[in-house]
């Protein structure tokens, strides 16, 4: 039975990656951390354990194309722990999409983020 007192996971800052990350950029944050994590390099240590686990489980669900997209369709919303520039670059492919542009933003977004920038100095 799953605890649902317990607060979400953010599984792309615990594999330290953005939200639009991809796959190679998880595979790889993902081995430096399991390798820096990893509980023969601290022995007895039961907080490295925790960490490495929480590590792999990070990676199981964001190495796994149906599972990330299951993650990012119901996982951590909580709002008030985002600034605004994580809440949008987490999910503007769903932004995009459900406002039926269905476009590859990419570049789009870039361009519009780093305008953003400008306006903020």
């Amino acid at each position: 039975m799953e605890n649902r007192d317990e607060t979400p996971k953010d599984y792309y800052k615990i594999l330290e990656v953005d939200y639009d990350a991809t796959d190679e950029n998880i595979r790889l944050n993902y081995r430096r951390l399991a390798l820096k994590w990893h509980p023969d390099k601290h022995k007895g240590d039961n907080a490295v354990t925790a960490k490495f686990q929480e590590i792999n489980e990070a990676y199981t669900v964001l190495s796994d194309p149906a599972k990330r997209l299951d993650y990012d369709l119901t996982g951590n919303y909580e709002i008030d722990k985002f600034t605004l520039r994580e809440y949008l670059t987490r999910f503007k492919g769903m932004i995009l999409t459900c406002n039926g542009l269905g476009i590859n933003h990419t570049s789009m977004w870039t361009q519009l983020m780093e305008s953003n920038e400008c306006l903020e100095k």
